[in-house]
């Protein structure tokens, strides 16, 4: 695949976060989100019925891809992977599968991803989506059901519309929506350099297959990363804000690793490896979290991986309004001139 070489060179590259969590700000009802702005929905439970009404009021009348795209590019970095869909459901495209989505349920209309492929196109950087293939809060049989360890929320799955776990069966959201809606991300938004999956544990390894079959027959070339889950997978994404000292010489073969690991190192067949970090303590706009790490951080983390093979993916979360903090860009642009 074309896109192995290019991985290996392109060692910097910028995600993004943004949603209708966005608009929540990490606080809901005067309690903040403990964790992850982008959770809120979990972490405070809130109906779908409730949670839909925020796309009536998303109109982000600042957002601007070309400024987002720019600034990637005067930060040095070589692509860029927005979130096509997150936990919550919203999807941030025109799907045809779901009217949950940002031109059918908003005022604002316009199809976000669209215009930032134009833009990674228009300014010369890679272009990758972040999708959800597991967890889905707004559909009834979103998976993660069957996982019970602690996460950012109340729990994995949508437990508080759809409480009745014994009732539930991934294999029909898989089918309805995951698969469709990967379909439409594929077709629609020019060539990807990567999908970039994400919590993978109540999917099967037929159902990991599948979907890495469906992306490699419309496009060969897009890498897949190791959460698509059980061993599927071209480059491993480490844990999230992982920067290890050293690249452990121990590094397991697939199939003697845990297929479903969100975390630490895995065999990767073609020697491309990526560590997704955040500016602050959260992937979405927080607005009390002012933790920001500092360019020099940014610089001595970058180094620290690149000299180990691994590509560093910096996280921005824009605001409600679809503007990146400029906490976040002073940091970015800091860093590329020192």
């Amino acid at each position: 695949m074309d896109n192995i070489k290019w991985f290996k060179e392109a060692k910097y590259g910028m995600m993004a976060h943004w949603g209708l969590y966005s608009l929540l700000a990490g606080e809901y009802r005067g309690k903040r989100v403990r964790t992850y702005a982008e959770w809120i929905q979990c972490d405070a439970a809130i109906p779908n019925a409730e949670y839909e009404m925020l796309a009536k009021s998303f109109n982000p009348i600042y957002f601007n891809a070309d400024e987002w795209i720019k600034l990637a590019k005067d930060s040095g970095m070589e692509y860029f992977v927005f979130t096509s869909k997150h936990h919550d459901g919203f999807a941030m495209y025109h799907s045809k599968v779901d009217p949950f989505n940002v031109v059918d349920a908003t005022a604002f209309g316009r199809d976000v991803v669209g215009e930032l492929a134009e833009a990674c196109y228009k300014y010369g950087l890679k272009f990758g989506l972040y999708y959800s293939q597991e967890l889905d809060w707004h559909h009834p049989h979103g998976g993660g059901y069957d996982h019970f360890e602690p996460c950012a929320g109340v729990s994995w799955d949508n437990s508080w519309d759809y409480p009745d776990r014994e009732k539930k069966d991934f294999s029909i959201c898989f089918e309805e929506k995951i698969k469709p809606q990967v379909e439409e991300i594929l077709r629609n938004y020019g060539d990807l350099c990567l999908i970039w999956f994400d919590v993978p544990h109540t999917i099967s390894k037929a159902q990991s297959l599948e979907l890495n079959h469906l992306v490699k027959s419309i496009q060969p070339n897009c890498l897949i990363n190791s959460r698509i889950g059980n061993g599927a997978y071209d480059y491993v994404s480490l844990g999230d804000n992982e920067y290890p000292k050293a690249f452990p010489t121990d590094v397991k073969k697939l199939g003697d690793e845990d297929p479903n690991a969100l975390s630490g190192f895995k065999y990767s067949p073609y020697g491309l490896y990526e560590t997704a970090g955040t500016l602050n303590s959260s992937w979405s706009f927080k607005y009390f979290d002012q933790r920001w790490i500092t360019a020099e951080q940014v610089i001595e983390r970058r180094r620290r991986l690149n000299d180990m093979g691994i590509n560093y993916l910096l996280n921005v979360g824009p605001d409600g309004l679809g503007r990146i903090p400029s906490f976040s860009q002073e940091i970015l642009l800091g860093a590329a001139k020192k």
